[in-house]
Formats: C-alpha cells, sequence, structure tokens
C-alpha cells in the first residue's frame, strides 16, 4: 500500500512537473513570437518613414511646380468651403498660395475662384487684408474674384477686396451680416427638475449660458458686439467697392441674391467663369492653379491617422495586447 502511494505520488509530481514544462515552453514561444512582431512592425514601420522622406525630398512643393510653363499665366487659388483655422479655407492656406501666385515672375493676373458659404471674420480679414497688401507691392498684377456657387458672408469679405467680382447669374452673392446662435435649455430642465450650478470668477463669466436665464445686459453686450463686427464688414466693403455700390440698405442686411441682381446693385462687375477672365480680361489663358495643397507628408499623416499610433503602441508595447500571463 505504502509502494503504490509512493508511485501514485511520484506519477503526480513527475505529471505536474511535464505540465510545468510545457506551460513554460508554450509562454516562450508565445513571447518570443511577440518579440518578432514587434520587430517586424518596427522595422516596416522604419521603412516606409524612410521611403516618405526621400518622396518629401524630391518633390518639397509637390509636382504643380513643374506645371507651370514659360510665358505669361494666369494665377488661380481657390477658396472653397468655410472659412475657418484648420479647415482647407483657412487664412494661412489661402495666403500662403496668393504670395506665391503674386511673386512669380510669370504671372500676368491673379484669380481667387470663390465657392464659400463664410466662416471666421477674423480668417476673412486677414485674406482681405494681405490682398490689399499684395496689390500695392504688385501694382502690375490685378487680382479678380470669380464666384461659383456661392460667396456669401466671410467669402465675400475676401472677394471686396478684388478689383473686380465676375459672377455665374446664378451664383448665390451677399450676406453681408454677422450672425451668433445658440440654444436655451432653462425651461427644459425646469420641467425634468434638474438643478443647474454654476461657478464662476468674474461677474459674467458664464455670459449667454444655455442653462441659464437670459440677462439683458448679456443680450446687450452680446449685440453691440456684432454691430461693431458688422460695422468692420460694412467698411471693408464700401471701401473695396467704392462707388460702384448703389445706394440701398438692403446690401447690408444680410440678405443675398443671385449673380445677375448682385451685378445691377454693385456687388459685383459682371459675369464671367475663370476661363473668360484669365483669357478676355487678364489676357493670359493659360491658367496655373496656385491652390495651397497638402505635402505628401502632411496627406499620408492624415491617412495613417489613428493607425499609425495604434502600430507604434503595439510595437512599443503600450497598448492592449494578447497575454497568457
Amino acid at each position: 500500500m505504502e509502494t503504490n502511494d509512493r508511485n501514485q505520488s511520484g506519477k503526480s509530481n513527475s505529471n505536474a512537473w511535464e505540465r510545468n514544462l510545457v506551460k513554460e515552453l508554450a509562454l516562450s514561444s508565445v513571447k518570443e513570437k511577440r518579440r518578432a512582431r514587434r520587430w517586424g512592425i518596427f522595422f516596416k514601420f522604419l521603412t516606409f518613414a524612410y521611403l516618405i522622406a526621400i518622396l518629401a525630398l524630391m518633390f518639397p512643393d509637390g509636382l504643380k511646380d513643374a506645371k507651370i510653363r514659360d510665358g505669361k499665366h494666369t494665377a488661380l487659388i481657390n477658396v472653397r468651403g468655410v472659412i475657418a483655422d484648420k479647415e482647407e479655407a483657412s487664412a494661412d492656406n489661402v495666403v500662403k498660395g496668393l504670395r506665391k501666385a503674386f511673386k512669380h515672375r510669370n504671372t500676368k493676373g491673379v484669380i481667387l475662384r470663390i465657392n464659400s458659404p463664410g466662416g471666421s471674420p477674423v480668417q476673412a480679414g486677414y485674406i482681405n487684408d494681405e490682398i490689399v497688401r499684395l496689390k500695392k507691392k504688385y501694382p502690375d498684377k490685378k487680382l479678380y474674384a470669380v464666384v461659383t456657387d456661392i460667396c456669401a458672408s466671410g467669402g465675400y469679405y475676401i472677394a471686396a477686396a478684388a478689383d473686380q467680382i465676375y459672377v455665374d447669374k446664378a451664383s448665390i452673392v451677399g450676406s453681408i451680416g454677422v450672425l451668433m446662435n445658440g440654444f436655451g435649455f432653462v425651461d427644459a430642465l425646469e420641467k425634468l427638475g434638474i438643478e443647474r450650478r454654476l461657478l464662476t470668477a468674474g461677474e459674467h463669466k458664464g455670459i449667454l449660458d444655455p442653462f441659464s436665464p437670459q440677462k439683458e445686459f448679456d443680450l446687450d453686450h452680446m449685440k453691440g458686439m456684432l454691430d461693431k463686427i458688422h460695422q468692420q464688414f460694412i467698411d471693408t466693403v464700401k471701401q473695396g467697392r467704392g462707388e460702384r455700390l448703389k445706394d440701398d440698405e438692403k446690401i447690408f442686411s444680410g440678405l443675398f441674391w443671385n449673380g445677375e441682381e448682385s451685378v445691377a446693385l454693385g456687388l459685383a462687375d459682371a459675369l464671367g467663369s475663370s476661363s473668360y477672365v484669365a483669357r478676355e480680361i487678364i489676357g493670359a489663358e493659360d491658367i496655373v492653379d496656385f491652390t495651397r495643397s497638402e505635402d505628401i507628408l502632411e496627406r499620408l499623416a492624415k491617412k495613417m491617422g489613428a493607425g499609425a499610433a495604434s502600430t507604434l503602441n503595439r510595437v512599443f508595447g503600450f497598448g492592449d495586447g494578447i497575454s497568457l500571463q
């Protein structure tokens, strides 16, 4: 009996030892595979980054400059979409294109092709100011705004700096006004039985809080601010358009009109497309696009996005990984 117990105990210890050995071997194999996979990802990422760096050095400004031919041309800069920081129609993007277009020795004239519903008055004002500066610096090169679908609010703020504005008969033009909107949830909170707790340092720090009742002072203050920005807009348009504007206060009411009506009101000068202006007005039919576009690294960075961060996390072990421990 005693011998059988010893045999069973020995077999049990042997089985436990074998299980532990198999487990250790499995864990070692898994760790080795994970290590190899991480290094594999790392070297692939490194090779990819190396290739991108070479492409960036070979084509620092993209292929756009290669399209610029000898002889005079019309420079084109597009203003598309909302005018705001970090957007395609940001002041930085538009201004960089304008500077490059005016500076090029073969530029005979510049077209700013606008298709925008508006946006930030600060961004639009920055572009307007830069157009005025560049026109003074390069007096022999005129700038023409050409409207496609829409040139409203901030878009028109920019167009007003042009020497002339051309539109399509169905373009939407105008909306010279300032807008600020929001919601109020005071009654909704009361019906839901929710108590609003707002702590501020500064008497008016919580101005226009959507969960608090409106105050007359807050409304007067914001209305005054909007009126001042509106007046800046009006002054800019009058300075740019001058006597071409008709004496009609509706122009500055926030209304907008089609292309034909905008010409009649003096908001635009004539009907015409970009090709028409280049050919018939500037006299340089060859159009070269100077719109600033993202370079290779910027485009790839956006496409890679979170995927690159996830890859790096896996390589350096910061993310969630498979573990048997």
